[in-house]
């Protein structure tokens, strides 16, 4: 049985040519009804069935799942709903972040995506994941032309610093990816996943092809 229905994506499609108060107050019963408690009972399917293979993935879906509400204080895009659904399902929810990499999902009328991987690693915890490279380097070569990671998420990904510690300069001309800020990839889907009946076996699936890169980033931030 699908978790969605095509009021899902029609919701959004609607909202973007009337993202304002007023559309949405009058709609607000169809948002709960056809984004908000699917949405939320999607992602607790997800949770639980993550959790099943690792415990650390245990929650609850109110704690992954990002409010519509689009934070404009300091955007010169003043509409104030977001256009699509997003979670982040991973231990510590939103709240931590994916501090060990796991999954964000963002569904929308223009795509489904799930991404993973560390996206804004802090300073300190940069600086480890480097010096993890540095000693693990072949293993990492190897992921990401592992053929199953190739199909579903392409490349490993992330915005490239142009100066290096000094420590880190002679290292990187063989190993590129300490250039990385960033350590993330993702698959694009079109929108209409969302309706499958399947789409949790989908979600799942990258899950499981993830799982070797997700590995190879949690040990290389100590975890």
């Amino acid at each position: 049985m699908a978790h969605f229905t095509q009021d899902y994506l029609d919701f959004f499609k609607e909202l973007a040519a009337n993202n304002n108060k007023d559309w949405f107050h009058g709609n607000k019963k169809r948002y709960e009804a056809s984004v908000k408690k699917p949405f939320e009972e999607f992602v607790q399917d997800i949770i639980n069935r993550t959790s099943e293979l690792d415990d650390r993935f245990v929650g609850e879906a109110k704690k992954a799942v990002f409010r519509i509400y689009r934070d404009v204080r300091f955007s010169k895009d003043k509409t104030p709903y977001k256009l699509n659904c997003s979670a982040i399902i991973a231990p510590g929810g939103k709240k931590e972040g994916m501090g060990i990499p796991g999954i964000y999902l963002e569904m929308g009328p223009e795509y489904f995506r799930f991404y993973s991987g560390l996206y804004q690693p802090e300073k300190e915890v940069l600086y480890q994941v480097r010096e993890y490279i540095i000693k693990h380097s072949a293993q990492l070569n190897k992921l990401v032309v592992e053929k199953e990671f190739v199909e579903k998420f392409g490349e490993l990904r992330g915005d490239k610093n142009k100066v290096l510690p000094k420590e880190f300069k002679e290292a990187a001309a063989k190993h590129p990816f300490i250039f990385n800020k960033q350590f993330y990839f993702f698959a694009e889907m079109s929108p209409e996943v969302t309706l499958k009946d399947d789409l949790a076996d989908v979600v799942m699936d990258h899950f499981h092809a993830s799982e070797p890169m997700r590995n190879f980033l949690t040990k290389a931030r100590g975890l």
